[in-house]
């Protein structure tokens, strides 16, 4: 596979691997064993940046990938989170400076290393100055426990205010066919900046792959059921989107996933996507997608063809997009 820059040091593959669903988020947990299976599949495949976080679990997702990854850790790029009480997102914000401290000692254990490659602000947290955050991890860069600094879902402004005190090297946000919002002002940001861009849900949580309808359920603990986004209504109304994707992929002999991996990968050089999965045949498809590289006039058919279609419901329920954007 193919390598990509974050910021202008951090070299990691094309496509990583989300490793959040394996734990926390879609349902029930993956087994431990069949988990473990499938992230040293990835790397087999090429894939050396793996994505983890505290609040995944909490806790569990950062010693599954530590286990996953002992035999082979200096080949790959670890990246994982700070931001909540406890670790817990539904407890609040938590970004003072000995709180991000604790959680890098923590997650060191967790994860079974000497030094996290990429350690991201989860969330901003507005009763913490964005300046003492940067400064902080910029001090464990220092010591030698982190190599990296990253922010998660940050507005512009942010960004320039870390990225002041302590390069920013990348920042993670959802980005995708169907969440174009950081085209308007963070995609050139952090082009001005250079800072990397690592899109979460490239897949659109699942939609994209053309394997979600109106009439899916899901299960009880899936965190779909509460996006507007997904409810039957809007699904409903979306599939035109899956749709389209479907007759342009059907074209180019891929599956819908694997033109919303190649999009995303030819908006710039120093994007990263890190699809999830909890299947080997999805795992598979998705790298699949990082080796297909859209023509010039391919991509003009696909915005052509987006222009079109205007996208129902908010990706996140009200009391969750108060956290994104600050």
């Amino acid at each position: 596979m193919k390598k990509r820059k974050l910021g202008n040091e951090l070299e990691v593959s094309a496509l990583g691997l989300g490793c959040m669903g394996l734990s926390f988020g879609y349902g029930p947990a993956t087994e431990k064993d069949k988990a473990i299976k499938l992230i040293r599949e990835a790397f087999e495949q090429g894939i050396t940046f793996f994505d983890s976080a505290e609040a995944y679990g909490p806790f569990k997702n950062e010693k599954l990938l530590g286990e996953a990854v002992a035999p082979f850790r200096k080949e790959v790029v670890i990246a994982t989170k700070f931001g909540f009480k406890e670790g817990e997102p539904a407890k609040g914000l938590d970004s003072h400076p000995e709180r991000i401290r604790k959680v890098a000692e923590a997650s060191l254990k967790r994860l079974n290393t000497d030094v996290i490659d990429l350690f991201y602000q989860h969330r901003v947290d507005p009763d913490i100055p964005i300046e003492d955050v940067a400064g902080t991890v910029k001090d464990l860069i220092k010591e030698g426990k982190v190599k990296y600094f990253g922010l998660s879902e940050a507005g512009a402004q942010t960004i320039r205010k870390a990225h002041a005190v302590q390069p920013v090297n990348a920042l993670q946000s959802e980005y995708s066919l169907w969440w174009r919002e950081p085209e308007k002002e963070i995609i050139p940001t952090l082009e001005e900046l250079g800072i990397g861009l690592v899109p979460f849900s490239p897949l659109g949580k699942g939609f994209l792959t053309g394997k979600i309808n109106d009439k899916t359920e899901f299960a009880e603990n899936d965190f779909r059921n509460i996006v507007p986004r997904f409810n039957e209504e809007n699904r409903k109304a979306n599939q035109a989107l899956v749709d389209l994707l479907g007759e342009i992929a059907h074209g180019m002999e891929a599956t819908p996933a694997q033109v919303a991996i190649a999009w995303l990968l030819a908006q710039k050089p120093w994007i990263v996507p890190i699809p999830g999965t909890t299947k080997s045949h999805r795992l598979t498809e998705n790298i699949g997608g990082a080796a297909i590289e859209l023509s010039y006039t391919e991509l003009e058919k696909i915005e052509a063809a987006l222009a079109r279609i205007d996208v129902q419901g908010a990706r996140y329920p009200e009391q969750l997009q108060q956290l994104v954007g600050n």
